[in-house]
């Protein structure tokens, strides 16, 4: 059994734990299934690395940052499975799910759709297609903030993948499959055994429907572009052309399909909830608002946002870290070890899941004070610098971090200064925030009120 010997931990030692609950057979997936949040939030007091049952089977739950940092930068040991495995129905064998060299061969092929140059080409209309919908608001109506995020960020991804983009009615089909499938792809994860995804069920019709159209819409698209003489500015262009500069390798069909899926659901799903829990927090912290307004009226006068502005967006973006520390959209994350292997003092044996939670990590006290305290000061300069290392990672680390994190944060802060100029947003009365934890954080039903500046 190997132990990292050379690891910068080696001779540390971490606190271990069992949590508590665990019923017969079905191990701790009624607390998992019923309040995931608030049992993962928990589980920091039991230890640094806590074992939980899934079912009949072992997993452990990794919950300081030096550990976590560990399983994410040794992929080959902490191999990619559970919700993995479950998001391939989905994404294939894209990106955010390949494994090994095939992983490193994909985002070396990827890589230059990311360049800073490309973010700008890509972010240009951000702004115009957010005031373009913030347009048809009216001052003292009510929106549902989460649903109207969804559908913004949806058109901002189809336009960022083509151009051209999608007309409004494939937009939102596409929209509703991908809620479909990602409502079902936690639920398949934690499932004891697996069995109840294999029965004919109305859910898991709902399911594999709107897998196989969400497929057809895609691969129509990358034909008409395949088509078209022209050639464009946006990622599927880019993704086309794309060859490795040794091998001349190119993306195959199914390759492409699946990355440009991956990508609508990473610049869509997460995005959009992450706006959504953006504006719920400025809605209810008048100060922090005040502040964002003050520096987008500063930044922009009466001019669109663009990505020539982002210097001059600090604060806004610290509201955006915040946001994401408090609810990151990659909530939580699962591994598989990939052979006998001691993590901290715990022996975990080939073929046990290993997860780490991003919430429950950010919401530890002894690496945040206050920790579930809105404070997007945490993130000014002398403060930051306080931040134990790996503590925050909305966006993953090490090799399979996520490649877009760059592109959603630009958009995010964008879209943020954009409806900020003109609007403030205001929860109605009474409403509570109930985030929904699915294969990625979700912000549920936001209400707000719609008042013009």
């Amino acid at each position: 059994m190997s132990s990292y010997a050379k690891s910068p931990w080696a001779d540390r030692s971490f606190r271990t734990g069992v949590a508590p609950g665990a019923r017969p057979l079905l191990g701790h997936v009624l607390p998992l299934w019923r309040d995931p949040l608030r049992f993962v939030a928990s589980l920091p007091g039991h230890g640094d690395v806590v074992e939980i049952r899934i079912g009949p089977a072992r997993a452990y739950l990794v919950t300081h940052p030096e550990l976590v940092r560990h399983v994410l930068l040794h992929p080959r040991v902490f191999d990619k499975g559970g919700i993995f495995d479950k998001a391939r129905q989905l994404l294939g064998n894209s990106l955010s799910v390949s494994r090994g060299e095939e992983h490193r061969l994909q985002r070396q092929l990827i890589q230059p759709a990311f360049r800073p140059e490309k973010i700008a080409e890509y972010t240009r209309a951000v702004a115009d297609d957010t005031t373009s919908v913030v347009s048809e608001w009216r001052s003292g109506e009510v929106r549902d903030i989460s649903d109207a995020m969804h559908a913004l960020l949806m058109r901002v991804a189809a336009r960022t993948l083509f151009s051209a983009g999608l007309d409004d009615a494939t937009v939102e089909e596409a929209r509703q499959c991908l809620r479909t499938v990602s409502r079902g792809i936690y639920k398949r994860t934690m499932a004891p055994l697996g069995v109840m995804e294999k029965l004919p069920t109305p859910a898991n019709r709902a399911y594999d429907h709107a897998n196989a159209r969400l497929r057809e819409i895609v691969a129509a698209m990358i034909d008409a572009r395949r088509r078209s003489p022209a050639d464009r500015d946006d990622l599927v262009s880019t993704l086309l052309r794309a060859e490795h500069p040794v091998t001349g390798q190119r993306l195959t069909d199914r390759e492409l399909q699946d990355q440009v899926i991956t990508f609508l659901v990473a610049g869509s799903e997460t995005t959009a909830s992450t706006l959504a829990f953006v504006f719920h927090l400025l809605g209810t912290h008048a100060e922090v608002e005040k502040r964002v307004h003050a520096e987008v009226d500063e930044a922009l006068g009466d001019r669109t946002p663009g990505y020539e502005d982002l210097p001059a967006l600090p604060y806004t973006r610290d509201v955006i870290t915040e946001a994401l520390r408090l609810y990151p959209p990659s909530w939580m994350a699962t591994r598989v070890a990939a052979e006998d292997i001691r993590l901290g003092d715990v022996p975990v044996r080939a073929g046990a899941m290993v997860l780490y939670s991003a919430y429950a990590m950010h919401r530890n006290p002894e690496l945040f004070p206050s920790p579930d305290t809105f404070d997007p000061g945490r993130w000014a300069d002398e403060r930051a610098d306080r931040v134990p290392r790996g503590a925050l990672l909305p966006f993953g680390a090490g090799s399979h971090k996520c490649i877009g994190d760059v592109l959603a944060l630009t958009e995010t802060t964008l879209i943020v200064a954009a409806v900020a100029a003109g609007w403030r947003l205001r929860p109605v009365p009474g409403t509570r925030l109930r985030p929904e934890p699915r294969a990625t954080l979700e912000a549920g039903p936001l209400p707000m009120i719609c008042e013009r500046r």
